[in-house]
């Protein structure tokens, strides 16, 4: 595995785009923007494995709710993956930083956790802080505690916090 720094997106509402990790900037179908959240919708162009990506950005719980679309004969069991991180809203753009730990949700069956091998090694490296790393582990457990309580539904589990989700739907 290779090591790598956080990864930042930047989420433009003004130009309606996303630029990804690489730099990659890509136009965007839809934000919106709630007083907890953002939502983005937009193609994946040259994705192989799926074609459309759907997100809430959650600055208050530390998590980035995605539901990914995927191409035939790449389909994963999953219901939603969860990024943990910082998410910075702003008036006109928004930002985030990859804290490594990724949660992936099976809607009313289980949570797993992914990627702990990752966080480690970025703190060992010094490419995360001890503080970043501990605040992203406590994301992580209140993150699955509250799904758990829930039997595993997202939705049910961010109405507590006055969160409702909404989702565009499959995309061809």
């Amino acid at each position: 595995m290779g090591i790598h720094a956080p990864k930042h997106e930047k989420f433009d509402l003004v130009a309606r785009t996303n630029t990804d990790p690489k730099g990659i900037v890509r136009a965007v179908d839809t934000y919106t923007v709630k007083p907890w959240g953002l939502y983005m919708a937009r193609p994946t162009p040259g994705r192989a494995q799926f074609h459309y990506l759907e997100s809430w950005l959650l600055p208050s719980l530390g998590l980035r709710a995605s539901i990914f679309h995927f191409n035939p004969g790449y389909e994963l069991d999953q219901d939603y993956y969860l990024d943990v991180g910082r998410y910075s809203p702003g008036p006109t753009s928004w930002h985030s930083e990859d804290h490594y730990l990724d949660l992936v949700v099976r809607t009313g069956e289980s949570v797993e956790l992914d990627d702990v091998d990752e966080l480690l090694t970025a703190v060992r490296h010094g490419l995360l802080t001890p503080e970043d790393a501990e605040q992203a582990v406590q994301t992580a457990v209140a993150a699955t505690a509250g799904l758990a309580r829930h039997d595993y539904h997202l939705e049910r589990w961010l109405a507590e916090a006055d969160m409702t989700l909404s989702w565009l739907g499959a995309r061809s």
